[in-house]
């Protein structure tokens, strides 16, 4: 058996390579491209021909080099960051770390302790392109609520009305907020707003897609727009206003891709086979649904039993007890969206 270490960088990885004694038998470093993993294969076949005599362990998979050792027919082991580091001051109590050391430590890690590991298990294609889309359409709504709160926040400093008069602006779901957003573009500014007549006003909420009420729902406008408030100097308001038609411009951008993203993630979720099952459940649509698929995966075997679910989702609660002591605590190890990358 050849254990491999490869410790992941942006633009190299370092690998070592290992016997079942714990000899090195070789170490290298190898760019993060095609020649790069034929150097490790070139590495390996050294010593071992079989791909299936060789383990390999790595702080991630989620990368074009390890997908390559996966598909060679390696044994891939995922080792946690946080569990590297355990087994870093296992050899070093120092604190010392390097790049080289590390990769001699992961293969060491899947030599003595892979029993307490799990060989990765990959996805269909299907699940991760489910899982791409779910990422990026949940990163999207994140940011254009992030902007969204900015532009509140704008105008909550220069442009009160406006905020009196659609009160859930900050809401990207409610009508106020998409019927804010073209107002804006008309009457950036307060002094802007008050020019704007009930008619004038009634056209702007017809353009943004209201449909009922529009007359009534005019006249609040044009009530709220005139109401006296503070204001900042006019050439101060110029600048606040130039402000918000960026935000807002930005924030239509984002919504436009979101909506195009959730149509292709539907039609993506709806072609794969557990689709079905998954919109059974209580509470699961296409998109909480298409998320969960890409977060949990559609390889059957790999959680062991309901209990390793819960403990990857994070639902499912520690326990420490010593002696006479035992507390009960939320799990904070698993799968966390801070923690994601971008890609599978």
């Amino acid at each position: 058996m050849i254990c491999v270490g490869v410790d992941w960088a942006e633009e190299h990885h370092d690998v070592a390579v290992m016997d079942d004694a714990g000899v090195v038998l070789g170490e290298r470093r190898v760019d993060d491209t095609m020649t790069g993993v034929a150097l490790i294969h070139e590495l390996v076949g050294e010593h071992e021909t079989d791909p299936a005599q060789v383990v390999v362990g790595t702080e991630s998979v989620h990368g074009l080099v390890p997908q390559a050792l996966v598909a060679a027919g390696y044994a891939v082991y995922e080792i946690n960051p946080k569990a590297a580091s355990r087994y870093r001051d296992r050899h070093h109590i120092s604190g010392a770390k390097s790049d080289r050391a590390d990769a001699k430590m992961l293969a060491d890690a899947v030599r003595t302790d892979r029993h307490n590991h799990r060989t990765y298990a990959g996805n269909s294609d299907l699940s991760d392109v489910v899982k791409v889309l779910a990422r990026s359409h949940q990163s999207l709504i994140q940011e254009r609520q992030t902007q969204i709160n900015h532009l509140r926040s704008t105008l909550r400093q220069f442009y009160p009305g406006l905020l009196q008069a659609f009160p859930k602006v900050a809401s990207p779901s409610e009508r106020d907020s998409q019927d804010a957003m073209v107002l804006l573009d008309r009457a950036p500014t307060p002094a802007q707003g008050r020019t704007l007549t009930t008619s004038q006003i009634a056209t702007v909420l017809r353009q943004a897609g209201r449909k009922r009420s529009v007359d009534q729902r005019a006249h609040e406008v044009h009530v709220a727009l005139r109401i006296p408030q503070l204001e900042a100097p006019p050439l101060v308001a110029r600048a606040y206003g130039s402000s918000v038609l960026a935000i807002a411009g930005i924030v239509r951008t984002m919504t436009a891709q979101i909506d195009r993203l959730g149509t292709e993630l539907n039609a993506r979720f709806e072609e794969h086979p557990d689709a079905e099952v998954i919109l059974s459940l209580p509470g699961l649509g296409p998109v909480l649904g298409a998320r969960a698929l890409g977060e949990f995966g559609d390889e059957p075997n790999r959680y062991v039993d309901a209990r390793a679910r819960k403990n990857y989702a994070t639902t499912s609660p520690v326990t420490r007890a010593s002696g006479k002591l035992r507390l009960v605590s939320a799990r904070w190890g698993g799968n966390h969206p801070a923690d994601r990358l971008s890609a599978p």
